[in-house]
């Protein structure tokens, strides 16, 4: 085909009844061009534009099979939510809901009170506040506590979170003032003490969630900050960030502090993430004294930062869920699941597409537990396949390892895995 043999816009639409048909048929037009030029055949352009009115109209937003063995995954959505949180969530978006009224005395309510409760029953606190993420919760804390002022933290914790952002920016932005003491690997109580001053607002612990710091190292214990925070009449804020809750995990041991432990330890505020090892939607969630969250909840901050309706109600689902049966936290579920259930089922998917069954190693993700290795098996199939299965319906996405794909069966349900079989039959 010459470029003089390509139709016009207005016939190529023509074709297809279609509002959208004209911008459907002006790209296929302009990739032919392209394709013609290079030496290629565009092939039939009829064919294309109906397939680019498919996509169209396809949501970017899809759900996917994760195989790859890691449970907290930050490009497949970090963690899935239980079924009671899902069915909060679909009964709080199909209508109106009580968001912010107060049913029982008809007047405006806040949105806070719907987890409030809940939180200070699980962590201990005497008061809770939700914002959309951790990083956001960090950011309020510090607005609303130091903003002008001094805020100390180990030169070992000044980390970087998700996709570059670093704690030195959060403070900057929040208008504290950062004061680093110790070193890299070994800071001590007595370091913090000594930077105290006037203009100290507030001490910052932070979680190393995401690396670990080996060898010649020495970190304070948080009663011994939570006692220099006490002396010097400053607030301690010990920042969390993977959020666990259920202190009873198998495979977490004593790894992840607990909300409740740190607030036990001392420490006036906890901040953590609600999508990581909590295993519910993305949130920051902030618990401690109750008269430093009443300034956070009164920062004008605090509105532009403020979790949505449908989070909320999946928050509050799946920390009911907490209450009752934790072990139906899928993240929990898949952390503690026994390595034989796992075999189990990669034999089974492995049977199911002539693949192979190897030993493998499972992550959790998120930034949490970076040393931490899950024993797992997955099906191995051919590494040609991984293109066509992300391209599948739905996704599925493993790991090429030593010219396979690998399946990792440890991040799929038990239901998932007819489903994963399917797709794999369909792309071969």
């Amino acid at each position: 085909m010459e470029l003089r043999d390509l139709p016009s816009v207005d016939e190529l639409a023509r074709g297809a009844d279609d509002p959208l048909a004209v911008d459907a048929a002006r790209t296929v037009l302009e990739r032919a061009r392209e394709e013609i030029r290079a030496g290629a055949d565009p092939g039939d352009l009829a064919a294309r534009v109906r397939d680019e009115l498919t996509a169209a109209r396809a949501p970017s937003l899809r759900r996917v099979l994760n195989a790859t063995g890691v449970i907290v995954h930050t490009n497949l959505g970090r963690a899935p939510l239980a079924s009671e949180a899902l069915a909060q969530v679909v009964e709080a978006a199909r209508g109106y809901s009580n968001l912010e009224l107060d049913l029982r005395e008809g007047s405006r309510g806040s949105r806070q009170d719907h987890v409030a409760a809940i939180l200070r029953r699980l962590t201990g606190a005497e008061a809770a506040l939700v914002v959309n993420n951790n990083a956001a919760a960090m950011l309020l804390a510090l607005a609303a506590l130091a903003e002008g002022r001094e805020v100390i933290v180990s030169r070992g914790e000044l980390i970087e979170i998700g996709d570059g952002f670093r704690i030195p920016d959060v403070l900057a932005r929040s208008g504290a003032r950062l004061v680093e003491v110790g070193t890299t690997n070994r800071t001590r109580a007595r370091d913090y003490e000594k930077a105290v001053r006037a203009e100290t607002a507030l001490l910052l612990r932070v979680h190393q969630s995401n690396f670990r710091v080996v060898g010649f190292t020495e970190l304070p214990r948080l009663e011994e900050l939570a006692a220099v925070a006490k002396r010097a009449g400053v607030p301690l804020l010990d920042d969390l960030g993977s959020g666990v809750l259920a202190s009873n995990s198998l495979l977490l041991g004593d790894a992840e502090p607990t909300a409740r432990a740190s607030l036990a330890a001392g420490a006036d505020l906890v901040c953590f993430s609600g999508d990581k090892l909590l295993g519910g939607p993305q949130a920051g969630i902030v618990v401690g004294r109750g008269e430093l969250i009443e300034r956070l909840r009164r920062h004008p901050l605090q509105r532009a930062v403020r979790i949505d309706k449908l989070s909320l109600a999946a928050l509050e689902g799946t920390l009911r869920v907490y209450l009752e049966a934790p072990e139906r936290i899928p993240v929990l579920r898949m952390l503690n699941e026994n390595v034989a259930v796992v075999r189990a089922r990669a034999e089974r998917l492995a049977s199911l597409v002539a693949g192979t069954v190897e030993e493998t190693v499972g992550r959790v993700g998120g930034g949490a537990l970076p040393l931490a290795e899950l024993p797992s098996f997955a099906c191995a199939i051919e590494e040609s396949l991984a293109a066509p299965l992300r391209a599948g319906d739905p996704p599925v996405i493993g790991i090429v390892r030593d010219g396979k794909l690998l399946l990792d069966c440890r991040t799929l349900a038990e239901a998932e895995v007819d489903e994963v079989a399917a797709v794999v039959m369909r792309c071969r």
